[in-house]
């Protein structure tokens, strides 16, 4: 599942809250005749941004337009996760979803209802939920990926031990284990064992990386564009990226992307992909997403890798 022809896949996290119908729909539109393929959403996006104080918006509104685009849901495929929407409008974390057999089932089952499918191409457990026996949890995933509710699945937000031994106890059980990885992670890193502002993010390790090459385990990125930071002075990076590498690193990315006739987003999303990771683009408008997809013009190459190492 390791890929060395990753792609970029379409976060639709705002899709339907804080981004309206119509422009999704024109993003979404030119994602697929750009070529793209994944689409990333979840069942809780975005209960925040929503007045409902649930989430499901950003899956009706994938689902109303695959309704409007006859032959559209051929030509993607559609990641959803399960794990932190609300049951009780405005009270997260106290009544977020967790990851017993009931609440994996009941959750696939009402997204494939807003997204008017019969399936889902991945399925995503969106965080860990540890008040549930492991077994219990993966059990469920292997019984929805059986019964072809979702085609693959993977763990968003776990830790390499856990998804280990999740994968052990699948293959005692005779199901299907997780086999992809979703986890915080861009050029820039936050200082060390400083805690993240973002609830629920987990960053990307080094010992993800080693477990995912070992076990041949797809790897897609969130955040991977920092909402924006890389490019806009009004959207500062948070305090903890307030490091001497910092600087470094962006002298170095001004420096790539002046040689490469790219912008700073897309040497980010090449460097990415050059490792051979999927990074998730959240896109509020259609040029945003038209830059992205051109990232996968960008020739970076191994010397540029080092490049970037040093920096750190």
């Amino acid at each position: 599942m390791y890929t060395t022809n990753p792609q970029i896949v379409l976060g639709t996290m705002d899709f339907g809250t804080r981004v309206a119908p119509e422009r999704a729909f024109a993003i979404l539109d030119s994602f697929v005749d750009g070529g793209g393929v994944w689409l990333d959403t979840a069942n809780c996006y975005s209960f925040w941004s929503d007045p409902s104080g649930v989430g499901g918006s950003s899956e009706r509104l994938i689902g109303a337009w695959l309704r409007a685009r006859p032959g559209a849901r051929d030509a993607v495929r559609i990641a959803t996760k399960v794990r932190q929407n609300p049951l009780v409008a405005h009270s997260w974390p106290e009544s977020a979803e967790g990851l017993s057999a009931r609440a994996v089932h009941t959750g696939a089952e009402e997204s494939l209802g807003r997204l008017g499918v019969d399936h889902v191409d991945l399925l995503w457990a969106h965080a860990e939920d540890r008040t549930v026996p492991l077994e219990e949890t993966v059990g469920a995933f292997g019984e929805l990926v059986a019964k072809g509710v979702a085609l693959r699945a993977g763990a968003a937000n776990h830790a390499a031990w856990r998804v280990e031994r999740a994968r052990s106890l699948a293959r005692k059980q005779g199901v299907e284990p997780w086999t992809s990885l979703q986890l915080r992670h861009s050029l820039l890193q936050p200082r060390p064992f400083t805690p993240l502002a973002e609830a629920g993010h987990r960053m990307l390790t080094a010992e993800d990386l080693d477990l995912a090459r070992s076990e041949g385990l797809a790897v897609w990125s969130y955040s991977s564009l920092m909402w924006g930071s890389y490019v806009r002075a009004d959207k500062p990076l948070p305090p903890t990226y307030d490091h001497p590498g910092t600087p470094r690193v962006l002298a170095v990315l001004d420096d790539v992307a002046g040689e490469l006739s790219a912008t700073r987003n897309q040497v980010v999303l090449a460097w990415l992909m050059l490792q051979g990771i999927d990074p998730i683009v959240g896109a509020s408008r259609v040029e945003q997403i038209e830059e992205a997809l051109a990232a996968r013009h960008v020739r970076l190459e191994d010397k540029h890798l080092a490049r970037f190492a040093e920096a750190r």
